[in-house]
């Protein structure tokens, strides 16, 4: 599985594999893909720079990247203080009421929540990318668009490239135009944020537009046949970020998450505000249904809507409340069915790949 960009970066099979865990990021690169380490979960410098010291020292000297979410458009002077206050009470007492009617208990006091959506803040990804520079780093990706441009021109300036999410072939070209060096052409089945064009109609259209540049296909893509299918469509390689979900190197912390991601059925996603205030595809819950539902008070816009349930998120995760238990995840689920290193992945999708690939040739006479 390789084109002109897997052999420009070094890497034996063109498969880059998105994922906050820097185990999983270290078994991709050693399985001869490009592992990429999303940032986003980061809001202190010396957090990144462990799981970077433990990325770069288990990767055994092949490439990997990093992944921000970083607007375009800079924002001075806002706090995050100043941004939470925005939240209006009636948000706040939907959030107690629903967790109540499911019993889910409170924290500890003194115990902070988990996980907050901080990264699209203009400091804290600028400080990831002070830390991530002084790294081997050989790609960074933004998942809000391209980045600054002076962001654009500092990863130059270390020699590495630069890539960005596009969910149509319009904002492939205001990539291109700012100047980044892939565009990954990310279709409605994704997981996470997503727009609402398919992965078999994105693919071909980005490719298109932005030609020369490579494209990576994402979305919907878990097997060595999808693969085949992606490069056929013009793709220099594939973006996978759900099909790491169930590995044995992830680190989800949660069984019962893990068992329902197994069980889980392609049809079993929605594409919701319920998490951050944009559409993400993640696990249908009845946390989902309760914001999706029009009785409700419908949910914030980014960021305000990640930050209200920030510690409502925790503590379903904590609990393990499985009627709201979920996550990011694209309808590549469905063959999610079992726990399997990183390797073993790897294997299935370069044989599935090699009887895809002879199957096209037999059909073309060769």
């Amino acid at each position: 599985m390789q084109t002109e960009l897997s052999n420009r970066l070094g890497i034996e099979h063109a498969v880059f594999g998105f994922t906050p865990f820097p185990a999983v990021a270290a078994a991709i690169s050693r399985a001869g893909g490009f592992g990429v380490l999303g940032a986003v979960r980061y809001t202190a410098p010396d957090e990144l720079k462990r799981d970077l010291d433990w990325l770069d020292a288990h990767a055994d000297g092949r490439p990997y990247g990093l992944d921000v979410v970083m607007p375009a458009k800079k924002v001075e002077g806002v706090t995050e203080a100043e941004v939470e206050a925005m939240i209006p009470e009636s948000h706040r007492a939907f959030v107690t009421e629903t967790l109540a009617r499911h019993g889910v208990p409170e924290l500890a006091e003194g115990e902070a929540s988990g996980w907050r959506i901080t990264g699209w803040m203009e400091q804290v990804a600028r400080s990831q990318l002070d830390v991530a520079f002084d790294y081997p780093v050989k790609l960074l990706a933004n998942a809000l668009g391209s980045p600054p441009a002076d962001v654009i021109a500092r990863a130059h300036e270390h020699d590495v490239l630069v890539a960005a999410l596009a969910g149509s072939a319009r904002h492939a070209r205001k990539h291109a135009e700012a100047g980044i060096d892939i565009v990954v052409a990310q279709g409605y089945e994704a997981g996470g944020h997503t727009g609402e064009i398919a992965s078999m109609v994105l693919t071909p259209e980005a490719v298109d537009a932005v030609a020369p540049l490579p494209v990576l296909a994402a979305g919907g893509i878990g097997s060595g046949r999808q693969v085949a299918a992606a490069l056929t469509l013009g793709a220099q390689g594939v973006w996978l970020g759900s099909l790491w979900l169930t590995t044995t190197e992830a680190d989800l912390h949660s069984a019962a998450l893990t068992r329902k991601l197994l069980a889980a059925g392609s049809g079993d996603t929605v594409r919701s505000r319920a998490l951050t205030g944009k559409p993400a595809r993640q696990l249908r819950t009845e946390w989902t249904d309760a914001w999706d539902d029009p009785a409700g008070p419908g949910t914030l816009p980014m960021p305000l809507q990640g930050l209200l349930v920030a510690e409502a998120v925790s503590r379903i995760q904590k609990y393990e409340v499985e009627p709201l238990l979920g996550t990011p995840v694209g309808q590549i689920v469905g063959r999610m069915n079992e726990e399997r290193s990183v390797q073993a992945v790897f294997d299935e999708l370069t044989r599935e790949f090699e009887v895809a690939v002879s199957r096209l040739n037999r059909i073309a006479g060769r």
